[in-house]
């Protein structure tokens, strides 16, 4: 049997879509490095993101956590403060060991000791530690490749960097120091990788 349907009206409605773990992620950065309070709608509840909540609050940022929504009162870009010891916990966060770092490493008179669990210390940090070498950052590793890493915070130089292995990490990480850094920073890389980053400070 064969039935024809005809021409329907346009679909009206609204999705909320699931949170968004690399989005949560660069939410509450962003938020932390902004001089005016951020709203960060359906964020991600796991233990990944909170850790990022931890150390952004290490960091000086206000954390008000709502019903799945979290207000973040940032410090400004350039004022992250040394947390207690110099040590944040990333937990197993592998976008956090390796986006973090970029914004701390443009800030002078702050040394931070990045470390988490047995399985983030097999993480290998090398990708992101030899750009902000090139942009004048002090960074050290185990190995010069395994966390625990070591950020001191520097006067920044930008540069071109093209990125070997597509990475949104360490795309992430050389632009967030490129905020910092004197110059214009670009990024190169083989293939698009997650452009996150990218379009967040442009949303509202």
């Amino acid at each position: 049997m064969k039935r024809r349907f005809g021409p329907a009206g346009p679909l009206r409605g609204r999705v909320t879509p699931p949170p968004d773990k690399s989005i949560s992620h660069r939410a509450a950065l962003f938020g932390a490095m902004s001089d005016e309070p951020v709203r960060i709608v359906n964020y991600l509840g796991a233990d990944d993101t909170l850790a990022t909540l931890d150390a952004i609050r290490s960091l000086g940022a206000g954390i008000e956590e709502d019903n799945g929504d979290v207000l973040v009162r940032g410090v400004g870009l350039r004022t992250a403060a040394p947390t207690t010891g110099g040590i944040l916990n990333v937990g197993n966060a592998g976008t956090l060991l390796r986006i973090l770092p970029g914004w701390l490493a443009g800030q002078p008179g702050g040394i931070w000791r990045l470390d988490g669990d047995e399985s983030i210390r097999r993480r290998p940090v090398d990708r992101i530690v030899e750009p902000l070498r090139l942009m004048g950052a002090r960074v050290d590793a185990r190995e010069d490749r395994f966390p625990p890493l070591v950020v001191e915070g520097a006067e920044l130089t930008a540069i071109e960097y093209e990125i070997p292995v597509a990475s949104a990490q360490v795309k992430s990480c050389v632009l967030l120091a490129g905020l910092l850094a004197e110059g214009e920073t670009a990024v190169t890389e083989p293939q698009q990788s997650r452009d996150h980053t990218e379009r967040i400070p442009s949303t509202s």
